[in-house]
């Protein structure tokens, strides 16, 4: 019996193979290089120190903050947040389309299995009479290969891992903005606490002085007008104290969100054991490159995009593949399918140029650099509002830390003012508009100074969060 082994497009295998070795040496795919960006003034400080790389962004967000209640539900935060879930189902859906970029490289193979029953006529159809009939069986393997001569599938697997690592800079986003919305909704609370505390205390005084007011009225040291006032101020207080708690309600219910809770209350410590850094390190500019996700992000989307334009352009050029039509068992008989003398295999060589889809690849083409284009000017104008932040940061923190002393001597003199004005009520020497009016001023004094404290625990989130930090 002779062999069955045929051999389609020898030649052509040959000539795709020396094609394609030829053209692997010369590519059209680009390398991408490092994006060059002038940081020299990039964040605005008159006190700039260019050669301390000293940075908070450097410390771990459990060393940064101190407030162990804190630390606890930044890690609740963490684990259970429905945003960070996302991002790491968006990390795997990311790797399943680099694992197929990667894929794309290597030949394809499947099993092939055909049973074929023919019947023939005597003269070839123009009877109705059947001559005979025909069994054939198949069973093997077909495998084809696309070689990447232009680096097109090389590009695309390039793209694809960008990709990969945007959306892992993407979760780093996505910790770090928990983070910070943890722990500025966490100091909130603490400071509506001490809002409500101050406000409750101010109301005993209150209280006192419309009692005050009622005597003096009583022996004719002043009028119903004065006891009034006194009365309305009283309740204007009084009200307040429902404001704060509603918004004490609603900043819980926020943190559950974050939490990944139902809404409930939340655990916490007095604002008064919160601490302001005395100074925020921010080392040199470029630092602020190498930390921050959103300048990774827009970075990593302009090099998928520089490698998306190189697989577009080799679209334009001819496709080489290397195929096998069929290679395994051919036969007419089951008993002896499976012997040495039935083994068949059929290979083919194939390149194709684009022709009528030119028009269409050149139109990506275009695409693709106008979104490469788009992808570098996003990056640009990402490090330059990244400069603007980390500059308003610091200098609103530095602005406030400096209203401490005179905010200090402000309450003092008020305080004093009360005290004052209460006595020279009671002496006859002022009148009741004064000693309200020092009370109020107080009070507002007071808030204000919680405020101040509050603002200025959030800069140092803002500014953590700014440069990067919480991240690692």
């Amino acid at each position: 019996m002779h062999n069955k082994i045929k051999y389609t497009g020898k030649s052509a295998i040959l000539i795709a193979v020396f094609i394609a070795i030829g053209m692997s040496s010369c590519r059209t795919s680009k390398n991408v290089s490092d994006l060059n960006v002038d940081t020299k003034d990039l964040i605005r400080d008159e006190n700039l120190n260019t050669s301390d790389s000293t940075t908070i962004a450097d410390i771990p967000w459990q060393e940064y903050f101190s407030d162990d209640i804190l630390k606890q539900l930044i890690q609740e935060a963490l684990d259970n947040n429905l945003d960070m879930k996302v991002a790491l189902e968006r990390i795997k859906q990311a790797e399943a389309n680099f694992a197929m970029a990667k894929a794309a490289k290597l030949p394809t193979l499947s099993v092939a299995a055909q049973d074929e029953y023919t019947l023939y006529s005597i003269d070839g159809g123009t009877t109705k009479v059947l001559g005979y009939n025909a069994n054939t069986l198949n069973l093997g393997l077909t495998t084809s290969w696309e070689i990447d001569a232009w680096g097109k599938l090389n590009s695309t697997k390039k793209s694809r891992y960008a990709s990969l690592l945007n959306t892992m800079e993407y979760k780093k986003l996505v910790q770090t903005n928990i983070i910070s919305g943890v722990a500025q909704l966490y100091y909130a609370l603490t400071s509506l606490d001490e809002q409500l505390k101050v406000t409750k205390e101010t109301i005993g005084l209150l209280t006192e002085s419309s009692q005050t007011m009622q005597a003096l009225k009583d022996a004719g040291l002043t009028n119903g007008a004065a006891v009034e006032q006194s009365n309305a101020l009283l309740y204007n207080t009084q009200l307040s104290v429902f404001t704060i708690e509603d918004q004490i309600h609603q900043q819980e219910n926020a943190l559950c969100v974050l939490l990944g809770r139902t809404p409930g209350t939340i655990a916490r410590n007095a604002i008064s054991q919160q601490a302001v850094p005395s100074e925020l390190k921010y080392g040199v500019p470029a630092q602020l490159l190498a930390k921050r996700p959103d300048v990774l992000s827009a970075e990593l989307s302009f090099r998928a995009a520089f490698e998306a334009t190189n697989a577009a352009q080799a679209s334009l050029y001819p496709s080489i593949t290397l195929s096998s039509g069929f290679v395994g068992y051919n036969g007419t008989e089951l008993s002896d399918f499976f012997k040495p003398e039935n083994i068949a295999a059929n290979f083919v060589a194939g390149i194709a140029q684009p022709i009528f889809y030119n028009k269409r690849l050149k139109g990506n083409l275009a695409i693709a650099k106008s979104q490469q284009e788009e992808a570098l000017l996003t990056f640009k104008n990402t490090v330059l509002a990244a400069g603007q932040e980390v500059s308003d940061i610091l200098f609103s923190f530095k602005s406030s830390v400096n209203k401490n002393g005179l905010r200090a001597k402000q309450i003092d003199a008020l305080s004093n003012a009360v005290d004052f004005t209460q006595e020279l009520l009671k002496a006859g020497e002022a009148n009741y508009t004064e000693v309200l009016s020092a009370q109020q001023n107080l009070l507002s004094a007071q808030l204000s100074q919680v405020n101040d404290k509050l603002e200025q625990l959030n800069y140092s989130v803002d500014l953590y969060k700014a440069l990067g930090g919480g991240t690692n």
